[in-house]
């Protein structure tokens, strides 16, 4: 199971990197769940990120907008993103969530075919009207995406495990998995979780309060320590 670690700035970036982290994923924790950082941050931190490793970035928690996001996935690609994370925020059913994801897809993969596109839901969904979470790997394989993801929208200190039980995750993952994906999941996992991740078959788990000072995803300080934990539960 890869390590995704959600750094907002290029010192953060070098203590994920140099805690081993498999993902370096840009984020920017001030604008949301998967807030969007700068473009010349991204560029910043490809910069500073080895060849070997991936550097994923967020687009931000998006409205039902699809040329807004697609001119933003479009950024985060020229930018040096080798992953590019969409939240699924403003898409209140199936189809719209499909054709926001399509349009984001042509956009990314017309600059480069190798580049991975992520279709981010969130299990709590219920408290913000975005699709259902058990919808998302349907969204990513029909819009011709990477990777399904789930996270949590609102960051309260409730967990992915208080909005979702472990056979509904197993059933998230399962499914993903049996249309070629790969699943990807998030939302205020602790130390705690990863054997259960990595029990039910998650791909990739991400993770930013958890690798900070004070387990604190705002105030927190990404440490290159409590990174080296992480990653020795997913290796293990």
């Amino acid at each position: 199971m890869l390590l995704l670690v959600s750094p907002k700035d290029v010192n953060e970036a070098i203590e994920a990197i140099e805690g081993g982290a498999d993902i370096i994923d840009v984020k920017n924790p001030v604008e949301g769940s998967l807030g969007a950082n700068f473009p010349w941050v991204i560029k910043e931190i490809r910069e500073v990120t080895p060849k070997n490793l991936l550097v994923s970035a967020t687009i931000g928690d998006v409205p039902y907008k699809p040329g807004t996001a697609a001119l933003a996935a479009m950024g985060a690609a020229i930018s040096g993103a080798d992953y590019i994370k969409v939240g699924l925020y403003g898409t209140k059913s199936y189809n719209q969530a499909v054709d926001l994801m399509k349009k984001v897809v042509k956009a990314v993969k017309d600059i480069d075919e190798n580049k991975i596109v992520v279709a981010a839901g969130y299990a709590d969904a219920y408290r913000v009207g975005a699709v259902e979470p058990l919808v998302i790997p349907k969204v990513a394989r029909d819009s011709g995406c990477d990777v399904a993801m789930l996270d949590t929208a609102i960051k309260d200190g409730k967990t992915l495990f208080d909005h979702l039980d472990k056979e509904t995750l197993r059933e998230f993952v399962e499914e993903t998995h049996r249309y070629g994906l790969k699943c990807a999941l998030a939302g205020s996992i602790k130390k705690e979780h990863i054997p259960i991740l990595k029990e039910i078959g998650c791909d990739i788990v991400g993770v930013r309060g958890a690798a900070c000072t004070k387990g604190d995803r705002n105030e927190g300080r990404i440490e290159r320590e409590l990174v080296k934990e992480l990653v020795e539960l997913c290796r293990q």
